[in-house]
């Protein structure tokens, strides 16, 4: 068996079976549009950069042009994913695109240095002239080897009048017109090798320019294994905080409370109606345990968030900051459990830091989603600025819980402020 596997792996193809198989003639089908959608392409494309050139100088008119030329290019590489997958079974997995900004001019300025941004724009670019190419090789070849299996059929349709074509009369005997026509078979028998190959060039390069960019999946990788290693330690940290808070806060509260009953119950026997001021403060240091142990639920994951969802919990959350917040949320409805507690901490934490460090006067707070998509949060604030995820643990842990759903976090906090803080969460079902 092993025998007959190897020789038959090593037969070479059938050039009839190559020229009937399906996969053939969609690759021509494919290759022969290549020039058309390659024009298309370049033509959408160019015509937004140029407005986008020729409007800039005009008080930035230029840069609405330019953010909606980058999402119709997305557009034109989903339709020529779509065209890949449909008629050559490709599939190409897309390069996603930089989360949005409500600054214009910073979303711009991020769409004009992502490399996924960039790589679309040059295939949408080469599109034309390597469309041009394979369309006009697919179609010559074709067509010429159609027109020379076509020879011995002309003489009854064109006049017995001397004409000579490729040197060929057609008149006499036709061994000229059969040597025509076994050429035109023999190029009809080359073509399948010619689509495997162009069809070939054509994929690699829509792969190169249209899929994710390299080396970003192993950077995405690494720095899961990273983030991951730092929510361990985080959450043995807030695992260890716990254990100290309940010790030296709860805990001593209820040893007191339990000593404090001691004492009225021994009283009580020898004086029952001097037991009085022992339980009221029995009873005030119960409210205050309960206090300390709605803190510490408040802190893990407040009832609130489950109940009545991120809308509640967040308005509690802006209410306590001492800094005055304007809070918006807009959700047409509610995201799953995980995220909407990230979406909370991140909101809670973000407003600490903003009461802590920011000598700000005044605070924002956007929460928004539409439809099925990711959640965006904003949090900005009129501060000093200077925020650096890099030189303090509070944000580099708000960046570890983000990426922990696949999200992505970004901080623009210039010195003197204003510090805005964007975080994506994305949604997946």
């Amino acid at each position: 068996m092993v025998t007959i596997s190897s020789t038959m792996s090593g037969a070479r193809p059938d050039p009839l079976r190559a020229l009937l198989a399906p996969s053939t003639w969609l690759g021509a089908a494919h290759l022969l549009l290549d020039g058309v959608v390659g024009m298309a392409y370049a033509f959408v494309l160019l015509t937004g950069l140029f407005f986008t050139v020729l409007l800039l100088p005009f008080a930035l008119l230029g840069l609405p042009v330019w953010i909606v030329t980058a999402w119709v290019s997305v557009g034109l590489a989903r339709i020529e994913r779509a065209r890949l997958r449909l008629l050559l079974g490709v599939r190409i997995h897309p390069q996603p695109m930089p989360p949005g900004d409500r600054n214009p001019l910073r979303y711009g300025g991020i769409l004009w240095r992502d490399p996924g941004v960039r790589r679309r724009g040059v295939y949408q670019l080469v599109a034309l002239p390597l469309g041009l190419l394979t369309s006009g090789i697919v179609y010559v070849l074709l067509s010429g080897a159609v027109a020379l299996l076509m020879m011995p059929l002309l003489p009854l349709f064109v006049p017995s009048d001397g004409t000579v074509l490729f040197g060929v009369p057609f008149t006499g005997t036709g061994s000229g017109r059969a040597m025509l026509a076994g050429l035109g078979l023999v190029l009809l028998l080359f073509a399948p090798a010619v689509v495997r190959g162009l069809t070939a060039l054509d994929v690699s390069v829509a792969r190169a320019l249209l899929g994710p960019v390299p080396g970003a999946l192993a950077r995405r990788v690494d720095e899961l294994e990273r983030s991951r290693a730092r929510v361990v330690d985080a959450g043995e940290a807030e695992r260890r905080r716990l254990e100290r808070d309940l010790h030296d806060g709860t805990q001593q509260q209820l040893v007191a409370l339990g000593m404090t009953l001691g004492r009225a119950k021994a009283r009580y026997k020898q004086d029952p109606g001097s037991i009085g001021e022992l339980l009221d403060d029995a009873h005030q240091q119960a409210k205050d345990a309960v206090t300390d142990l709605r803190g510490l639920i408040r802190g893990l994951h407040p009832p609130v968030l489950t109940d009545r969802g991120l809308d509640a919990a967040l308005s509690a959350v802006a209410a306590r900051c001492p800094v005055p917040v304007d809070l918006t949320v807009t959700l047409d409805e509610r995201p799953n459990a995980t995220v909407e507690a990230i979406g909370y901490f991140v909101v809670a934490e973000g407003l600490t830091n903003i009461a802590r460090h920011s000598r700000a006067a005044h605070a924002s707070v956007v929460v928004r989603r539409e439809g099925s998509g990711s959640v965006w949060i904003t949090i900005s604030d009129d501060g000093v600025g200077g925020a650096d995820p890099d030189r303090g643990t509070g944000l580099r842990g708000l960046a570890d819980r983000v990426s922990g759903v696949d999200g992505q976090l970004r901080v623009d906090s210039p010195v003197g402020g204003p510090t805005v803080l964007t975080v994506e969460l994305p949604c997946a079902r």
